[in-house]
């Protein structure tokens, strides 16, 4: 711990002192110039600065092009923007680096329009698979079949025999198992329910292979491990995916301790192409070395590992959110409390007291009230200012919560691409007048509220600009439907824009050093062909990333 506060202090220190010209650098590593540079400073620069010049993994000169170009010498790499946008690297507040890496070798099952879909990838993929192997794929979403049910066991069974097979639905909070799955888990008829979970069943009380929320964990624990060498396969595949849509840093949300050592070697041996902010899985292992050792952060930065993740209920798409009252489309159904009140009050405490910030996953208004209840009450015991816990997604809020939020100091982190996934049965759902607290981005920022934005990727698509049309839009890629979906609560580019970077350099305690362009800043940069803050909502979707600085290396190049 008294190392992070040293590390603090001198950070504290540099960072002022490079924006004073206190540090002059001895050459100029790489100038980007000809362009169009978004600082997001307050007030944006007039004109716009159209270069920046970089020393190591600093901006050292934002500017005109004949001022910044003065500083090259010899050795600097001088790149040509034509046009081209320079932004802050895109940080993603909230997203799953490892399970990007394990669904990129799974079955995608993303815009499967029927149950029987699902099965032909599954069948597909079990036919080069050697004889017994598990089948695991991600992505499927009943509420975008025609037939919006969940589906049953047998048509996997149907395709693939006696093979166990494990499918996540697109949330992560759900899953569709086989009969040879269910066997191994030793799940029956008689199987109850487990504490913050659900077995569907069907009307003879037989289980259906439909998994939700903390059932899934009965069947996934059969599912081999993978090794080393497939867990870094898996973080590098992640890592370069990131990259092509210039993302710079990620918020990981749940992170076991094997995966914070794996973290740490690949940073110590130059092999982190990202920054990366972790947060802890709620996992006794896992909290009980975290706590042991105090949050960490890398010499160079790029790893960061001072936060923990904690589950209160599940998703609205599976109705395992918990909410006040019942469902509207299933009576006698609130949800799920996927975690007991009184661990998720001492694991906080705990947190609070070792000088970590808690990130709470809470979807619905029930969980939402919930969590800001334990905050309250820990918030004051503990006396902690600035402690900036989160709330992750905050999907669904009473109205009467949506202030306490600012008067509690606690930032709602949100996915906006989840409100167009979901739009077209929310309402279903939670009714018209329970709709109005739903992805509430305008009316949490007009209380006030810190916000920050991610993907929640592999939930979601990696790319950031898809978030950036949702927010902007509140509208499916098509434009559907017209004029947007509770228009009202659109965000500006801009302020889109912002979320991506600035909110999430703020809800990562990094805003001194990550999301903007200015001197003294970390050289987090992505180039774009436009602008996402002022181009037609039409043309967002085909903006392209040309180049993604991380820590002022160039670590991808889509200009050809």
């Amino acid at each position: 711990m008294y190392a992070v506060m040293v590390l603090c202090a001198l950070l504290g220190f540099l960072v002022p002192a490079v924006r004073a010209g206190m540090v002059n650098p001895t050459r100029v590593d790489l100038i980007l110039h000809g362009g169009r540079v978004l600082t997001l400073t307050d007030p944006e620069p007039s004109p716009p600065p159209t270069a920046v010049a970089i020393a190591g993994d600093r901006v050292v000169r934002v500017g005109d092009d004949t001022a910044v170009l003065a500083l090259r010498d010899s050795g600097t790499v001088v790149i040509p923007l034509d046009g081209a946008v320079v932004t802050p690297g895109f940080h993603d507040a909230h997203a799953h680096l490892y399970g990007l890496g394990k669904a990129l070798e799974q079955v995608d099952l993303t815009g499967t329009r029927s149950a029987r879909e699902v099965v032909a990838r599954v069948a597909m993929k079990a036919a080069i698979l050697p004889p017994g192997a598990w089948v695991e794929g991600r992505g499927w979403d009943q509420n975008d079949w025609e037939a919006a049910e969940f589906p049953h066991r047998n048509l996997l069974d149907e395709a693939v025999g006696d093979r166990p097979v494990l499918l996540r639905r697109v949330d992560g909070h759900a899953a569709w198992a086989s009969s040879a799955a269910l066997r191994l888990a030793g799940i029956t008829a008689v199987t109850p329910d487990p504490p913050g979970g659900r077995l569907i069943r069907d009307a003879t009380g037989e289980p259906t292979g439909v998994l939700v929320d903390n059932a899934y964990l009965l069947v996934s624990e059969h599912v081999p491990v993978a090794d080393r060498q497939q867990m870094l396969n898996r973080i590098k595949a992640a890592m370069e995916q990131c990259l092509r849509y210039g993302i710079t840093g990620v918020q990981e949300a749940g992170v076991t301790a094997e995966r914070v050592r794996l973290y740490k070697e690949m940073q110590q041996q130059g092999k982190l192409a990202i920054r990366l902010y972790v947060m802890l899985d709620d996992d006794e292992q896992t909290l009980a070395a975290g706590f042991t050792a105090g949050p960490y952060i890398s010499p160079d930065g790029l790893l960061v590992v001072r936060a923990i993740k904690l589950y209160a209920d599940g998703a609205l798409g599976s109705r395992g959110a918990l909410l006040l009252a019942d469902y509207s489309d299933e009576p006698g159904n609130r949800g799920l409390l996927v975690t007991p009140v009184q661990h998720l009050r001492e694991v906080a405490r705990q947190a609070g007291r070792t000088g970590f910030q808690v990130c709470t996953h809470a979807i619905g208004d029930g969980a939402n009230r919930l969590v800001l209840d334990i905050y309250a009450e820990l918030l004051t015991e503990l006396a902690l200012t600035d402690a900036r816990w989160r709330i992750e997604h905050a999907q669904v809020l009473h109205p009467a919560d949506i202030p306490r939020f600012a008067e509690l100091g606690v930032i709602a982190s949100m996915q906006p691409v989840h409100c167009t996934s979901d739009m077209d049965w929310a309402g279903d759902r939670l009714g018209s007048a329970r709709i109005e607290g739903a992805y509430a981005w305008r009316r949490l920022q007009d209380a006030g509220v810190r916000l920050c934005f991610g993907t929640d990727f592999p939930v979601e698509h990696v790319d950031p600009l898809a978030g950036i049309y949702a927010a902007r839009t509140r509208t499916h890629p098509d434009g559907t439907p017209s004029g947007g979906w509770q228009p009202d609560q659109c965000l500006t580019g801009r302020e889109a824009l912002q979320l991506y970077t600035v909110g999430s350099a703020y809800a990562a305690f990094q805003e001194a050093e990550l999301g903007r362009v200015a001197p003294g800043m970390l050289a987090d940069l992505t180039v774009l062909s436009d602008d996402p803050t002022g181009s037609p909502c039409t043309d967002l979707l085909a903006i392209r990333v040309l180049l993604t600085v991380v820590g002022g290396k160039i670590r991808y190049d889509g200009r050809s």
